[in-house]
């Protein structure tokens, strides 16, 4: 048994559970509110790659390296969006919460901030990790907004980290929480999920 085991997480606002082909219906629907993946800076699947795009988490899951999740939005029971559990150490009980989108209509609202306390309690307190990290392209403002948000601290910037399908160069920004921060980033996110008009970006 893999340290690192399919699960569905499930709160008041919305749950992540495995990711399937049999969401695909609804991540098609969801990639086109927005285009997400015209934005230079994401690497988020075309609607005509989503099929293969999911086989390849699919495929990755199953060597241990990557858990991927579909975002069901409660209020509707579709799926609007993905999430991962990515760079998986078992060894030293690291993860990264990355490869995430969701569809533009659910965007800025308390649906991200759900999601990333689920993940982050599944992640610390079940799985007893040391630390979680968040990784982001240093171009995408409104991510790294998000992610700060979240009580996350700039570890640093891996310059020159990737190459783009554009031919350009990512500089990767990597940020974390470790596990003596995580008492308070629980109660913070607690607390803007009990507020009445709670904003929150990805």
């Amino acid at each position: 048994m893999t340290w690192l085991q399919p699960v569905a997480l499930r709160g008041a606002r919305a749950s992540v559970v495995p990711l399937a082909h049999d969401h695909s219906g609804d991540l098609a629907d969801a990639l086109h509110d927005g285009e997400l993946w015209k934005l230079w800076y994401t690497s988020v699947p075309s609607p005509d790659r989503l099929s293969d795009f999911i086989g390849q988490r699919l495929a990755a899951q199953q060597k241990g390296a990557v858990l991927p999740f579909a975002v069901i939005d409660n209020t509707t029971g579709k799926a609007v969006g993905m999430t991962n559990y990515l760079n998986v150490d078992a060894d030293h009980r690291r993860v990264e919460i990355g490869g995430t989108w969701y569809r533009k209509s659910v965007q800025r609202t308390q649906l991200n901030t759900q999601c990333k306390l689920l993940l982050l309690a599944h992640a610390f307190d079940t799985l007893g990790c040391i630390a979680v990290e968040f990784r982001t392209h240093f171009f995408n403002q409104q991510s790294r907004r998000g992610i700060e948000r979240l009580g996350a601290k700039l570890d640093g910037v891996l310059r020159s980290h990737q190459m783009a399908d554009n031919g350009t160069l990512r500089d990767t920004c990597v940020y974390s929480i470790i596990a003596g921060e995580w008492p308070t980033v629980r109660a913070h996110l607690t607390w803007q999920l009990e507020k009445p008009r709670a904003v929150e970006e990805r």
